[in-house]
């Protein structure tokens, strides 16, 4: 693991989970308490100016987004997906609660449990993407799966996420905070999995047992073994079916069904376009007036900033292409002039109001705040 500036990594080609992605804007983007950022319409577009402001921040540093959606989840992965929509619901009682006595602070925690990336959510940020002349990828299944099977064919440099599946999925690249906002100069963490698996003196099927008994998506953990715990067990033992063998069963108990097998097939062999459907992906000149009716018609975004930050796209598309050029004659051409970083992206907005989504969560019903945001 190491830090990496933001910027060093021009000219590369970035695999994003844009799930994840749009799961951070929904929490983070014009949100003040119960309060999101809508259109006038009422209609949430907190995940559309995070996705719209980010995508130019990467494209501006030279870099070359790839945006991966999910596909459909595998049906291992049902009763992790019933355990999330449980905590939302118990999250909305909270928030009902909270509310109903004013408590600022518990207003704003519950109300971020309550979110879930929709359908609708990810064909807004899918339009928006294509509209910008970025690539996106419909995954057959896991996103995690999908960014990873792009690194190892070297369809793409890393994978960008929060959730570090994709290294379990088998990815030689991971990246973290890549997508976190300037405001929290957070640096970026690049994991090597050739390094990971150094450091810890394991195999990658050792890791990937590892990941599983710490606790993933498809299995419930066995209470009372932690990160360490796990480590020294599979270390000790070599596989999950030695560690089962040689387990405390009075110390520990093994969930009934507990299907680690299953889960580490998922790991190692998830479902993924096949490497020779690959598309070549192309960064296209953004649609400006598509994108301009459908942000600032459909959505209420500021027209003057809107086409100013599509200006941005297209300095930033050509600063990379000639990054590329510069690149390719290294030391040949002594006088290329320095690149010029770009300003910073300032937030598109207009005829936005930061209010509670329509669909406010059960028995909660969250106030509007008028005015346009700033």
């Amino acid at each position: 693991m190491k830090e990496q500036k933001f910027e060093s990594y021009f000219g590369r080609r970035i695999a994003i989970d844009a799930s994840m992605s749009i799961y951070q804007f929904l929490i983070v983007v014009g949100r003040t308490g119960n309060e999101m950022l809508t259109n006038e319409a009422g209609e949430v577009t907190s995940h559309l100016q995070g996705m719209f402001n980010r995508t130019i921040r990467v494209l501006e540093a030279g870099m070359k987004p790839v945006y991966v959606f999910d596909g459909k989840p595998p049906d291992l992965k049902k009763g992790e997906l019933a355990k999330r929509y449980a905590k939302r619901e118990d999250a909305s009682e909270e928030l009902t609660t909270a509310m109903e006595g004013g408590e600022k602070a518990d207003i704003e925690k519950y109300s971020k449990r309550t979110v879930k990336v929709t359908k609708q959510h990810n064909e807004d940020c899918r339009k928006l993407l294509r509209l910008m002349g970025v690539p996106v990828v419909e995954a057959p299944s896991e996103a995690e799966a999908e960014c990873a099977a792009l690194c190892k064919v070297d369809k793409v440099y890393a994978v960008a996420s929060e959730d570090m599946d994709s290294l379990t999925f088998g990815s030689t690249r991971f990246l973290r905070h890549l997508m976190e906002p300037t405001s929290r100069k957070i640096p970026v963490m690049e994991f090597e999995i050739a390094k990971v698996l150094q450091e810890l003196n394991l195999t990658m099927d050792q890791f990937v047992d590892l990941c599983i008994l710490c606790g993933c998506d498809y299995c419930d953990t066995i209470r009372g073994i932690g990160a360490q715990t796990a480590l020294k067990l599979i270390r000790l033992h070599g596989s999950l079916e030695a560690v089962l063998e040689n387990l405390n069963k009075d110390r520990y108990q093994i969930p009934d069904p507990w299907p680690y097998q299953e889960a580490r097939r998922l790991f190692k062999e998830p479902v993924v376009t096949p490497t020779e459907e690959l598309p070549e992906f192309k960064w296209n000149a953004p649609d400006e007036e598509g994108l301009r009716k459908f942000l600032v018609e459909e959505n209420g975004f500021n027209n003057d900033r809107i086409m100013k930050a599509i200006a941005k796209i297209k300095v930033a598309k050509n600063k990379s292409s000639q990054g590329r050029l510069e690149s390719f004659f290294g030391g040949v051409v002594a006088s290329s002039p320095k690149r010029k970083e770009a300003p910073a992206v300032s937030a598109p907005a207009g005829k936005q109001t930061k209010t509670a989504p329509k669909k406010a969560p059960a028995k909660a019903k969250a106030p509007v705040k008028k005015g346009k945001n700033k």
